[in-house]
C-alpha cells in the first residue's frame, strides 16, 4: 500500500504535466473550416505536364498575387487559402498562358483541383 501511495503523486505530476501536450495534439488533427488549399497540373495543348510553368494566383479581394514554379510532373499547390475569398488562376510559359480559372466561396472542396491547359497565342 506504501508503494502505491509513494506511486500515486509521481503518476499524478507525470500526466497534468502531459495533459497540455496531448491536448494540443488534438487539435492539430481538427482542420481549420476557414482555411483550404488548391493544386493541378499544367499541361501542354497536347496534354503534356509542363515543368517550369508559373502559375499565378490572385486573390480577388486585395489583388494580392502569389506564385509557384511548377515541378518536373507540371504539379503546383497552393496552401492556407481563405474559404471566404474568390482566387483566380493563370498558368504562362514560354509565351503560351492558360485560361483564368476561379476558386470560388460556392467551392466547398478543402483541397480543391484544378488543372491548367496553355494555349499558344
Amino acid at each position: 500500500m506504501r508503494r502505491l501511495l509513494a506511486v500515486f503523486p509521481l503518476a499524478l505530476a507525470l500526466a497534468l504535466w502531459l495533459s497540455p501536450q496531448l491536448l494540443a495534439q488534438g487539435k492539430d488533427k481538427k482542420e481549420d473550416a476557414t482555411v483550404r488549399s488548391v493544386q493541378g497540373t499544367v499541361t501542354d495543348e497536347a496534354g503534356q505536364p509542363v515543368q517550369g510553368a508559373v502559375v499565378h494566383l490572385k486573390n480577388t479581394k486585395n489583388l494580392q498575387i502569389r506564385s509557384f514554379i511548377t515541378r518536373p510532373e507540371g504539379v503546383y499547390s497552393f496552401q492556407g487559402l481563405s474559404t471566404n475569398v474568390d482566387y483566380e488562376l493563370k498558368a504562362e510559359s514560354q509565351g503560351a498562358s492558360s485560361d483564368v480559372r476561379t476558386l470560388s466561396v460556392f467551392d466547398s472542396r478543402k483541397k480543391a483541383i484544378i488543372n491548367l491547359k496553355l494555349n499558344k497565342k
